[in-house]
């Protein structure tokens, strides 16, 4: 492939990519006539109405009561509220990632919802799933007591390692539109993902605290753009599911107006691809309580010891308010039902 290709001329060829190619999802030679094509074509999708709009709002509600039953002074009716001394600890990216939340019962209801369970097993034709013990993302506009939402473009994927490897997602909570903050994904260019690092392979890494991660510098962002590929806001509605392949370039913003921005991230993968090994770090995980990065096979897990303001938070807690009752389902997403004795 020439140091000209762009998008375009890239659709055009056959890629045969793996992982979700396990359906020859390679872009030219199968339509699906649903989400698959786009997420193929763009390297991004929402599957519309994947909860039901009225069962993600009252999970929007169960997200208000869950930040506002710290007791430390927010209020979901008044924004002057919206502190990081009255709420948990938030980074300025939304997330929140400690006090057992990647286990609160209403995330892992959400992570249980067919509609979002069935969207992975279309991309993976398969049903024997595990599920990622994945952040959930806070964001409220006119933040001024946190760090500043700069963009950070980046791929979640070790750029030495090419092709399809992980469908990343996440459900929509409350209405997101063009100036409600959220996901920016540049629009084709996980087809040009192994040309890039090819012809950019000289040019020094920006600082990460894992492989699976890479970020765009300026140059990095020019040759994107020079390459045809155009950052688009995602839009969604409340219960929608987005997906992306984790080699799509892609960040988020902050809110611009008054709609609080919500999402739970969600990523599945077939236990197949997972080891032995994989999934008693995954058990591990779920014993304790603590999160992991949005590899379902646990490729790194986390703690419930949030930090506020350098030392340990007061509030900290090692186990959710509400644990999960799951499902004979949603505990296969666990995993441990896959371990060997």
């Amino acid at each position: 492939m020439s140091t000209t290709t762009t998008i375009t001329e890239t659709v055009q060829s056959n890629l045969n990519l793996h992982g979700f190619g396990r359906m020859r999802m390679d872009g030219t030679d199968r339509h699906f006539g649903d989400f698959r094509d786009e997420l193929t074509r763009n390297g991004y999708a929402v599957v519309k109405g994947a909860i039901p709009r009225e069962r993600a709002l009252q999970y929007a509600d169960r997200m208000y009561s869950w930040l506002e039953n710290f007791k430390l002074g927010f209020d979901r009716n008044d924004p002057s509220t919206v502190h990081k001394d009255k709420l948990p600890v938030i980074n300025e990216k939304g997330m929140c990632l400690h006090y057992g939340l990647a286990h609160e019962d209403f995330v892992w209801s959400v992570r249980s919802e067919p509609g979002v369970i069935g969207a992975f097993e279309k991309i993976y034709d398969d049903e024997d799933l595990i599920v990622s013990f994945d952040a959930v993302n806070f964001q409220f506009p006119s933040r001024t007591d946190i760090a500043p939402n700069k963009p950070w473009p980046h791929q979640d994927q070790d750029p030495e390692k090419h092709g399809f490897r992980c469908m990343q997602g996440l459900v929509n909570i409350l209405p997101n539109g063009p100036e409600d903050g959220g996901l920016i994904v540049c629009k084709g260019a996980h087809l040009l993902s192994e040309q890039f690092h090819r012809e950019m392979a000289g040019e020094e890494r920006i600082p990460a605290w894992t492989n699976e991660w890479f970020g765009f510098t300026e140059r990095g962002m020019k040759w994107l753009e020079d390459h045809g590929c155009e950052w688009e806001k995602v839009c969604a509605e409340p219960g929608d599911l987005i997906l992306w392949d984790s080699r799509a370039p892609h960040y988020n913003v902050s809110p611009k107006n008054s709609q609080a921005r919500f999402a739970i991230y969600t990523c599945f993968m077939p236990v197949a691809d997972a080891t032995q090994e994989d999934l008693q770090r995954k058990k591990d995980a779920f014993d304790r309580r603590v999160g992991t990065t949005h590899w379902p096979n646990a490729k790194h897990s986390g703690s419930n010891v949030a930090k506020r303001d350098g030392v340990d938070d007061l509030h900290n807690r090692e186990v959710p308010v509400m644990e999960p009752v799951l499902s004979e389902r949603a505990f296969k997403l666990t995993g441990i039902p896959y371990l060997k004795a």
